[in-house]
Protein backbone atom coordinates (compact mmCIF):
# COMPACT_ATOMS: atom_id res chain seq x y z
CA UNK A 1 0.00 0.00 0.00
CA UNK A 2 1.20 3.53 -1.10
CA UNK A 3 -0.08 6.99 0.66
CA UNK A 4 -1.54 7.00 3.52
CA UNK A 5 -5.23 6.36 4.67
CA UNK A 6 -7.75 8.72 6.22
CA UNK A 7 -10.51 7.88 8.72
CA UNK A 8 -13.96 6.99 6.56
CA UNK A 9 -11.79 4.96 3.81
CA UNK A 10 -12.81 1.93 2.12
CA UNK A 11 -10.17 -0.61 2.50
CA UNK A 12 -9.78 -4.46 2.18
CA UNK A 13 -7.69 -7.23 4.39
CA UNK A 14 -5.22 -9.22 2.27
CA UNK A 15 -6.18 -12.63 2.18
CA UNK A 16 -3.19 -14.23 2.30
CA UNK A 17 -1.73 -16.70 4.54
CA UNK A 18 2.00 -16.11 4.95
CA UNK A 19 4.05 -18.73 7.27
CA UNK A 20 4.67 -17.94 10.94
CA UNK A 21 2.90 -15.76 13.20
CA UNK A 22 0.80 -12.87 11.74
CA UNK A 23 -1.40 -10.09 13.79
CA UNK A 24 -3.95 -10.09 11.57
CA UNK A 25 -6.84 -12.06 12.79
CA UNK A 26 -8.00 -14.81 10.20
CA UNK A 27 -11.92 -13.43 10.42
CA UNK A 28 -10.99 -10.34 9.13
CA UNK A 29 -8.86 -11.50 6.26
CA UNK A 30 -10.73 -11.08 2.59
CA UNK A 31 -13.25 -8.80 4.40
CA UNK A 32 -13.85 -5.21 4.15
CA UNK A 33 -13.68 -2.13 6.81
CA UNK A 34 -13.70 1.41 7.11
CA UNK A 35 -10.66 3.17 8.39
CA UNK A 36 -11.72 4.72 11.72
CA UNK A 37 -8.61 6.24 12.90
CA UNK A 38 -5.10 6.31 12.16
CA UNK A 39 -2.78 4.96 15.42
CA UNK A 40 0.70 5.80 14.51
CA UNK A 41 3.88 4.46 12.85
CA UNK A 42 5.24 1.35 14.74
CA UNK A 43 7.95 -1.13 14.41
CA UNK A 44 6.70 -4.08 12.15
CA UNK A 45 5.79 -6.74 15.25
CA UNK A 46 5.67 -9.02 12.64
CA UNK A 47 9.15 -8.88 11.51
CA UNK A 48 10.38 -8.35 14.97
CA UNK A 49 8.94 -11.71 16.23
CA UNK A 50 11.44 -12.90 14.08
CA UNK A 51 14.30 -11.77 15.68
CA UNK A 52 14.82 -8.58 12.51
CA UNK A 53 14.43 -4.86 13.68
CA UNK A 54 10.98 -4.49 12.17
CA UNK A 55 12.00 -1.61 10.29
CA UNK A 56 11.16 0.45 8.33
CA UNK A 57 7.89 0.95 10.62
CA UNK A 58 5.22 0.61 9.65
CA UNK A 59 1.65 2.53 9.70
CA UNK A 60 -1.38 1.09 12.16
CA UNK A 61 -4.72 1.57 11.68
CA UNK A 62 -7.58 0.92 13.74
CA UNK A 63 -10.18 -0.49 11.12
CA UNK A 64 -14.05 -1.11 11.27
CA UNK A 65 -16.33 -4.16 10.00
CA UNK A 66 -19.86 -4.58 10.72
CA UNK A 67 -19.76 -7.67 12.89
CA UNK A 68 -22.76 -9.17 10.14
CA UNK A 69 -20.29 -9.01 7.56
CA UNK A 70 -18.11 -10.88 9.65
CA UNK A 71 -20.04 -13.57 10.67
CA UNK A 72 -22.78 -15.22 8.77
CA UNK A 73 -24.74 -16.20 11.96
CA UNK A 74 -24.53 -12.74 13.97
CA UNK A 75 -27.62 -12.56 15.78
CA UNK A 76 -26.95 -9.35 16.59
CA UNK A 77 -28.11 -5.76 15.57
CA UNK A 78 -27.19 -4.38 12.44
CA UNK A 79 -25.34 -1.84 13.13
CA UNK A 80 -22.98 -3.42 15.43
CA UNK A 81 -19.36 -3.36 15.01
CA UNK A 82 -15.95 -4.69 16.05
CA UNK A 83 -12.77 -2.65 15.44
CA UNK A 84 -9.17 -4.30 14.74
CA UNK A 85 -5.72 -2.72 14.19
CA UNK A 86 -4.23 -3.64 11.51
CA UNK A 87 -1.05 -2.46 9.74
CA UNK A 88 -1.05 -1.08 6.05
CA UNK A 89 0.63 -4.12 4.79
CA UNK A 90 -2.55 -5.63 5.05
CA UNK A 91 -4.97 -2.98 3.39
CA UNK A 92 -5.85 -2.73 -0.25
CA UNK A 93 -7.42 0.66 -0.57
CA UNK A 94 -11.05 0.41 -2.11
CA UNK A 95 -13.31 3.73 -4.28
CA UNK A 96 -15.79 5.02 -1.75
CA UNK A 97 -19.04 3.99 -2.12
CA UNK A 98 -21.22 6.54 -4.54
CA UNK A 99 -23.93 8.65 -2.07
CA UNK A 100 -26.66 6.53 -1.62
CA UNK A 101 -25.21 2.83 -2.13
CA UNK A 102 -24.22 1.62 1.51
CA UNK A 103 -23.59 2.77 5.39
CA UNK A 104 -20.07 3.08 6.74
CA UNK A 105 -19.00 0.45 8.53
Amino acid sequence: MTGKLEAGDRVRIASVNPPGHRRTPFYIRGKEGVIERACGEFANPEELGHGFDGLPKKRLYRVRFKQTDLWADYTGGPADTVDVDVYEHWLQPLPAKPQGQGDRA
